[in-house]
């Protein structure tokens, strides 16, 4: 506070900030970057009634006593929002404007107001009326730091208020009266914000492999598509395996094994892209895969990058015989489930959801959607994926998004040529599409597809479906249980070593990604 209103006065007292915590815990809402506070908005409930639209800031909070609020009200009154400027462009304030929503939604409240500075009047105060510089700003003609932002969240102005805040030198005293209207109010419910979605958005990229000159390059055509897909509100995103190809092409390396480890060395600063464009696009990305290679070792990682600002991983488990061979490529030896705001998801990475113990094991630990990224060359070891993505939806009464890339790579040897067809599936009952098809891309072409999946027809499903796949399993008679890491990836290794060829002509993928 004291940062951002170093030229009005600074910070409140302790005794403000206590005073409002204590009566209205719930409306102040926080966002901290490893425990430090960044951001922040605080809010109190009143009879709006009791105040009409006159109202001063000092009268509406009670002189900083804040004992106007009333539980019992019908009104959310936005107190204040402050970014730290050091976290600037995150849009952390779009982030606090959207949780003050849904608490909003969630209290029942008739709506949300505030009154709002217009800090831009000061240069345009000796040619335009406080009314006019509103229109301008509404039009677009006028960009205001405070009131541009504000428009943009989908608040209207109700009027202008003259004398709101006394000493705000650059709004010359004037503020505008602001309302964001609830479109569920009378909807009873008691939920506060955070709690687990039932309806969840996701949103799958389709991904055009293409030549790319610099890793900022290819951060544009990322950000791109998340915005794009945060634009639909989505709660995630998801990227096909190994679409950071592009990169390969970069490092100059005429062996193949060379050259993926060469490009792994993208993989951390894609990583930490990704991570931003989760917290400020307001959406979770599940970063395909990408290689990594670690004390010697090459391994094939799915990111997850939530919006909260943290980061998980999949390994891939298993490793087709073309990737060990021709790669020298691992699998990894551990498998989770991830704790997510819209609930419980797994990743699998392509070969991986052929084998069915997997997904099993993550439904078992209340998994509700998995992602599989996968890449393929060819429609047979496409339909392999999908067809085994598909059972997996049935078997474990789940849904599952898949995604690959499209195109050509020139000079990309083993990953030159692609096939893919994205899609999201179903389990098989009435409350589903009829095909268990929620959406699918069109074969072999850039786009990107977004799809509502509704999580309460899944317990539905598990309760009183026409039929029950996970209650009726005979645990008496069988279970799937983890053991430890196998031995495969070596076998494989040496089974490569054998049929390296020994020619540095071209030689196309014979399995699955």
């Amino acid at each position: 506070m004291d940062k951002v209103y170093s030229n009005m006065e600074g910070s409140w007292s302790q005794d403000e900030y206590n005073n409002l915590i204590r009566k209205f815990p719930e409306g102040q809402i926080g966002i901290e970057d490893n425990g430090l506070l960044v951001a922040a908005a605080l809010a109190i409930i009143v009879d709006y009634s009791r105040f009409g639209d006159k109202h001063t800031y000092t009268k509406i909070t009670g002189n900083g006593k804040f004992d106007t609020h009333d539980a019992d009200g019908d009104t959310l009154y936005g107190v204040d929002v402050f970014v730290d400027p050091d976290y600037r462009n995150l849009r952390l304030g779009r982030r606090l404007y959207d949780a003050r929503k849904e608490l909003c939604e969630n209290l029942n409240l008739r709506a949300m107001v505030a009154g709002g500075r217009i800090p831009g009047y000061a240069a345009y105060a000796n040619e335009l009326t406080p009314a006019k510089y509103v229109e301008m700003v509404r039009n677009k003609e006028i960009t205001d730091p405070i009131l541009t932002f504000q428009l943009s969240n989908d608040f209207y102005v109700r009027k202008i208020i003259r004398g709101y805040l006394p000493y705000d030198s650059e709004s010359k005293a004037y503020a505008t009266l602001l309302e964001w209207i609830n479109v569920y109010y009378d909807e009873e419910s008691d939920k506060l914000i955070g709690n687990q979605k039932s309806n969840v958005r996701i949103g799958i990229v389709q991904w055009q492999m293409r030549a790319t000159q610099s890793l900022e390059d290819f951060f544009q055509q990322i950000e791109f598509f998340v915005d794009t897909v945060s634009g639909y509100k989505a709660d995630c995103v998801l990227f096909p395996e190994f679409f950071n190809a592009p990169m390969m092409a970069l490092t100059n390396e005429q062996s193949p094994s060379m050259a993926i480890r060469s490009m792994a060395a993208y993989t951390e600063p894609i990583k930490t892209k990704m991570m931003e464009l989760a917290v400020s696009y307001n959406i979770n990305v599940i970063a395909g895969s990408m290689p990594l290679y670690d004390d010697g070792k090459l391994y094939n990682v799915s990111y997850l990058c939530r919006r909260d600002g943290t980061v998980d991983e999949q390994y891939k488990l298993h490793v087709t015989p073309d990737e060990a061979s021709y790669w020298g490529m691992r699998g990894g030896d551990k498998l989770r489930t991830f704790d997510t705001d819209f609930g419980k998801i797994g990743i699998l990475i392509c070969y991986d959801v052929e084998f069915p113990e997997l997904s099993r094991m993550l439904s078992d630990e209340g998994m509700k959607i998995l992602f599989v990224p996968f890449w393929t060359d060819t429609k047979n070891a496409y339909q392999r994926v999908r067809l085994c993505a598909q059972a997996r939806a049935i078997e474990n009464e789940c849904y599952v998004a898949i995604t690959g890339s499209v195109g050509n790579l020139p000079r990309v040897e083993n990953m030159d040529i692609q096939y893919s067809q994205s899609a999201v599936f179903s389990p098989s009952d009435f409350a589903f599409p009829h095909d268990a098809i929620v959406a699918e891309a069109t074969p072999n072409t850039e786009m990107t597809l977004i799809a509502d999946l509704d999580l309460d027809l899944l317990k539905d499903l598990n309760t009183s479906g026409a039929v029950r796949n996970l209650r009726d399993r005979r645990k008496d008679l069988y279970s799937v249980s983890w053991v430890k890491k196998t031995e495969r990836d070596d076998e494989l290794l040496e089974q490569g070593t054998e049929r390296q060829p020994k020619t540095s002509s071209r030689r196309k993928a014979v399995a699955a990604g």
